[in-house]
């Protein structure tokens, strides 16, 4: 718990982590166990051997916490749950091996929902060269729980962090934010006016790129491997939370101010239309939403020219959106006006202060 006055405050989600595990283990015991990256990043890093070093994430899938039947199918939930551990690995320059699938089964979910499930998960994996070697299964009382282990590999020394950013680099993003979110909304607002309990994907006003957003993500893992390989990221995080979320982690890591440029900030053209259609602000979707999975870091001005060279020859999106600072760790972010205001630690939370 945290104190203001007489009231007492919950933690957030980052805050409860810090509150159960800091302090637990020392930091000697972690270093002599091999631990290079631990608690506080996108993925774990360890020793591994023959100039390697392993990366390790894992994330869990909740039914009506992440996901719900009237916005993914069974396969579009099991792509996704490892696609999102697959993205941590591509936060750390590294490349995805191998996967533990530990999955608690409710009584709705029959085995013929269970196969299409795993098909999608397969066909994850397949895409991204991932081994898919073992797990659990148990039963749930009433909601399917997934829990997906990646296990990567990455240049000895080289994971990219956090903590990397300095005063006068670059902040880019590997792709537009927003989309997911967008289409998450538009599937609920469809399915809560209609009622009718199908998928929803097809339904002509919701932009099917906003919805392939949310239901199939693309992690970034070519995009990690060039900035590892050029060393071009100072430091890195996906965009899992929300622009605003991740660039906060990385100011707080780094000790530095992110200053984000409103102009510059791509915003797709389903997404401003859909945003538009329904009296929406899209940057609110840009900078809150969540789940698109590219990739938000830092680089050195220099490499500016270079890295847009690069990225344009490869097929991949590249934006600057704004500067490192010295100054207070937060972010702000310079309006159209030329205004500069705060931009709020918001973002998907699972324990919000309240």
């Amino acid at each position: 718990m945290t104190r203001r006055g007489n009231a007492v405050l919950p933690l957030d989600e980052f805050g409860l982590i810090r509150a159960w595990t800091e302090g637990r283990q020392s930091m000697q015991f972690l270093a002599q166990a091999g631990v290079t990256v631990g608690i506080g990043d996108d993925a774990a890093v360890v020793a591994g051997s023959s100039g390697e070093e392993w990366l390790l994430a894992m994330d869990t899938m909740v039914e009506e916490v992440h996901f719900l039947d009237t916005t993914m199918s069974e396969a579009d939930v099991g792509y996704k749950a490892l696609a999102v551990n697959v993205s941590d690995i591509a936060a750390m320059g590294g490349i995805p091996k191998f996967a533990l699938i530990s999955v608690s089964i409710p009584p709705s979910w029959q085995p013929e929902r269970m196969k299409l499930f795993y098909e999608g998960l397969y066909a994850c994996a397949d895409r991204y060269g991932v081994a898919v070697i073992g797990g659990d299964t148990t039963s749930s009382p009433q909601h399917l729980v997934v829990s997906v282990t990646v296990v990567g590999t990455v240049e000895a020394g080289r994971a990219i962090r956090r903590d990397g950013a300095q005063p006068g680099q670059l902040v880019f993003l590997t792709g537009p934010t927003g989309l997911s979110a967008g289409g998450l909304h538009g599937l609920l607002d469809r399915s809560s006016k209609d009622g009718s309990g199908e998928h929803l994907g097809e339904k002509p006003s919701v932009p099917p790129r906003l919805v392939q957003a949310h239901q199939r993500p693309i992690p970034s893992v070519k995009a990690g491997r060039i900035l590892l390989a050029q060393g071009w990221g100072a430091s890195l995080n996906d965009v899992s939370d929300g622009v605003a979320s991740e660039a906060w982690e990385i100011a707080e890591a780094s000790g530095v101010r992110l200053s984000l440029k409103e102009t510059q900030l791509p915003l797709s053209g389903e997404l401003a239309s859909y945003a538009r259609d329904q009296g929406l602000d899209p940057l609110e979707f840009v900078l809150y939403g969540g789940e698109d999975y590219v990739l938000l870091g830092t680089v050195d001005r220099q490499h500016e020219l270079a890295m847009k060279e690069h990225f344009r020859a490869e097929g991949i999106p590249l934006f600057f959106i704004g500067e490192v600072e010295e100054g207070q760790p937060g972010v702000v972010m310079e309006t159209s006006l030329g205004a500069s205001r705060p931009i709020s630690k918001r973002g998907y939370n699972h324990f919000p202060k309240g």
